[in-house]
């Protein structure tokens, strides 16, 4: 899976809800909740970092991913919303 795959099935979430997803559950609590999910995952990565190893980055660099897509979903920010800019920083 990539990352426009993922966000694909985080759209389908937010368009087609289901009882059972916890992407679902994000949008249904609203921009504040899905804010706060990423601050606290970014703190994740950053404990991670300062020494629980290579694994546990990993899954917490994930995790705070998967949120910021979330977030982006919710504001109508694409993934190649962001690819652009990037390529606008490099040149």
């Amino acid at each position: 899976m990539n990352i426009n795959d993922l966000y694909a099935v985080i759209l389908d979430r937010k368009e087609n809800p289901t009882t059972s997803s916890y992407t679902t559950s994000l949008f249904k609590a609203g921009q504040d909740e899905i804010c706060k999910k990423v601050g606290e995952e970014a703190i994740e990565v950053i404990i991670a970092a300062k020494g629980q190893g290579k694994q546990r980055l990993v899954e917490e660099v994930s995790d705070l991913t998967y949120h910021v897509l979330v977030l982006m979903a919710q504001n109508q920010v694409t993934p190649d919303d962001i690819l652009g800019e990037l390529e606008k920083r490099h040149r």
